[in-house]
Order: structure tokens, then C-alpha cells, then sequence
């Protein structure tokens, strides 16, 4: 008798981060949609704020789930734009982050994403996913979402915006979501 695939539940309201897990976890762990907004705490730790996030969701829907939290943390800006990256992006965009770094030489900065896992009423778990990159002089490109156009991996020209196969070459949220991955196989917790 065939054994049911493994299953998560993901819980996000961006359809960017969705599409880029399943592409991640799926086949060896079948990815369900939970398309909620929650509210989040405030911190620069984006492990903290994924794994308290966990905890509250998996406590209120009564079930193990999964959520995610990144940003971009740009060096010469003080880790700015960091755990409110999509905030900054909704109030200033692209353009705000490359206004703000005109005339600045260093365009060192990471993207970090925290993957926490919870079931209800237990103590959550994260793992953490860093890639370094440079803030790129202009925005270029169209694939991917979010600071995708104006982020230049580490050893690239090109941003991830000007990549069409962003979903396999993205490092940061790869790294995280493969620790999970590997973790809920290994220990059969799902």
C-alpha cells in the first residue's frame, strides 16, 4: 500500500515565497497553502520573529505549520531595510533603496530567510538561510519578487531579477528551507 506524502503547512499571504518553497520542498514533501496575514513582532532577528510567528499559528489553527520571514540587510545602511523589507518596498520601492545608496561605494549586503517549524503546543524550531550579495546601481531585471531586481549575488553581474531560473539559483531561502526539509524527513515529524 502506497504511504501518503509527507505534508506541511505553509502559512503566507506572498505568493512569491510560496512558489519558491514549493519549488524547494515538493516532491519529497507536498507543500498546503495556508494564505493568511498575521501579524508579526518586531525585531532585526528574523529567526525570532518566524519562530514566535509558528508558535502563535500553530496554537490558534490547531496544527504543525511552517512560516518563513526574510530581508535584505544592507551593510552601509545599518542592516536597513532588514525584517521590514516588504514594508520599506511597499512605502518607498526599488527606487527608495537605490535613491538612498547614491554615492555610497560600499553595496555590501545579505539576504536572510528564518524557516520555523511549530506544532501546537510545542517549542517552535527555525533554520536560518544567508547569502551575501552587493545593492545593484540600478534595478534591472523582471523575474523573481521583491528586492530581486536591485540584489547582485556574491561571484554574479547579474541581479536575481535578471535570472530566469530564480527559483533554483536563490541561496538564501534554499538553505533554509533544505535545513527544514531534511529535518522533518530525518526526524519523522511530519
Amino acid at each position: 500500500m502506497l504511504q501518503p506524502k509527507p505534508t506541511i503547512n505553509f502559512v503566507t499571504s506572498n505568493l512569491g515565497k510560496l512558489r519558491e518553497f514549493k519549488h524547494i520542498i515538493e516532491p519529497e514533501i507536498k507543500v498546503n497553502h495556508i494564505k493568511l496575514s498575521y501579524l508579526e513582532i518586531r525585531s532585526d532577528n528574523p529567526e525570532e520573529i518566524a519562530r514566535m510567528s509558528a508558535e502563535m499559528l500553530a496554537n490558534k489553527l490547531k496544527k504543525a505549520v511552517v512560516v518563513e520571514d526574510s530581508g535584505l540587510f544592507i551593510k552601509a545602511l545599518n542592516d536597513f531595510p532588514g525584517t521590514c523589507s516588504a514594508y520599506i518596498h511597499k512605502r518607498i520601492g526599488l527606487k527608495g533603496i537605490i535613491k538612498l545608496m547614491e554615492g555610497i561605494k560600499d553595496r555590501t549586503c545579505f539576504y536572510r530567510s528564518a524557516v520555523a517549524y511549530c506544532e501546537p503546543r510545542k517549542e517552535p524550531i527555525s533554520f536560518l538561510g544567508e547569502e551575501k550579495g552587493k545593492v545593484a546601481e540600478s534595478i534591472r531585471g523582471n523575474f523573481g519578487f521583491g528586492h530581486d531586481p536591485i540584489f547582485v549575488p556574491g561571484g554574479s553581474g547579474k541581479t536575481y531579477g535578471e535570472m530566469e531560473n530564480i527559483e533554483e539559483v536563490k541561496k538564501f531561502r534554499r538553505r533554509a528551507a533544505v535545513m527544514l526539509r531534511d529535518y522533518l524527513l530525518k526526524e519523522k515529524r511530519i
